[in-house]
């Protein structure tokens, strides 16, 4: 009898109750279902990595260039195996070539026509277009069209309207939006303490027109301010851009430095033409900063002592945007991430013998991946 209590007793001691039971069952379900489940967080984990590219952005340098003799008229006809290119001495290879308001061309569709048959062609890399700045009852399709686009900043001030022919300036700018040629594009901006953009970009003339005859006036001149916001607005087009400034005096209200506004203009690549009258050209700091920055930008100044020598300027402005090609590249690999020259020169037959004029350099756009936040304006 004591034998059978001994072993009952330890069979009891052994066994679980039926609340204990259930739990050990659990743990041990618990125990073979993680292993599965870790496995399956690496597996997952791993294809996501797979899924995730980070993208960088390749900046296309884009050259407005003007070529001409020395008695300052235009040479057309040239090719894009005419031009050497190169960035800090390091060859440049060109990828889109354009003349006039022709539509741009791939440079190995270009290349075909008088290179060496027994070269090897290069498929030319696809050109990536920011999008246009909308404009009234037009959209993206703008960026489809050839020709260029003229942003004209137009200053209000009180030192325009110091000056009797205010009248005039109106006419001289509606005039050269009149003689555009068809594909060429329009915004119309004025300026005095602060911007407004009177006519976005549009092919439509009427209403540039619309926005010189209703510009007013204001007291302060912020010129560099408002040409700082115009190329903001002017590099978000694709293709050949140019910046019109028509201005009668120095700056006194503007926040921002002439050569901040120069380095811009250069880096995202729009020439800057200054038309400023014979006022302005009395003040020697505003004349000195016309004549740099727009020779650095690719564009030039002009100084108008009457209305005649307006239209003279509109009218070279616009003989320019006809004559200009447009070239643009992919740099080479390059360690430098500050201000990089740019030299442009012609070979061959035309080595030496023209005049070429385009912007003498730029700062890269720092690279960054898609996770990056975009910088506020």
């Amino acid at each position: 009898m004591e034998w059978k209590e001994n072993r009952r007793l330890l069979r009891g001691s052994c066994s679980l109750g039926a609340e204990e039971e259930p739990m050990v069952k659990r743990a041990s379900l618990v125990l073979l279902i993680l292993p599965m489940v870790l496995l399956g967080m690496v597996t997952w984990i791993a294809a996501q990595q797979d899924d995730i590219v980070i993208r960088k952005e390749v900046q296309l340098v884009q050259l407005n260039v003007a070529v001409t003799d020395r008695k300052g008229n235009y040479i057309a006809g040239l090719n894009p195996s005419d031009f050497v290119i190169s960035e800090d001495g390091i060859a440049e290879r060109v990828a889109t070539f354009e003349e006039g308001n022709e539509a741009p061309r791939m440079v190995a569709d270009a290349g075909q026509e008088e290179s060496d048959p027994k070269q090897e062609e290069i498929p030319a890399p696809k050109l990536l277009e920011p999008a246009p700045v909308p404009s009234a009852g037009e959209g993206p399709q703008l960026g489809a069209l050839n020709g260029a686009s003229v942003f004209i900043l137009f200053d209000t001030s009180n030192y325009m309207y110091r000056r009797s022919g205010f009248v005039f300036a109106q006419d001289s700018m509606s005039d050269f939006v009149r003689s555009l040629d068809g594909p060429s594009r329009v915004a119309f901006y004025s300026y005095n303490d602060n911007l407004s953009r009177e006519a976005l970009l549009t092919s439509e003339r009427s209403e540039v027109l619309r926005g010189i005859r209703t510009a007013v006036n204001g007291a302060n001149s912020a010129l560099y301010n408002a040409m700082l916001l115009t190329l903001r607005d002017a590099s978000k087009v694709a293709g050949k851009k140019v910046l019109v400034v028509f201005t009668n005096g120095p700056d006194n209200s503007s926040t921002v430095s002439p050569e901040e506004v120069a380095e811009l203009a250069q880096s995202v690549g729009i020439p800057v033409y200054m038309i400023s009258t014979q006022e302005a050209k009395l003040d020697p700091i505003s004349s000195v900063v016309f004549t740099r920055m727009s020779a650095n930008t690719g564009g030039e100044a002009y100084f108008a002592k009457t209305w005649n020598d307006e239209n003279h300027a509109f009218s070279a402005i616009k003989d320019d945007l006809a004559h200009l090609y447009l070239l643009s590249y992919y740099p080479e690999p390059n360690p430098n991430r500050n201000w990089r020259k740019i030299t442009v020169k012609l070979i061959g037959k035309n080595e030496g013998k023209y005049m070429v004029r385009t912007r003498s350099g730029y700062r890269p756009i720092p690279e960054r991946s898609a996770f990056d936040t975009p910088p506020e304006e």
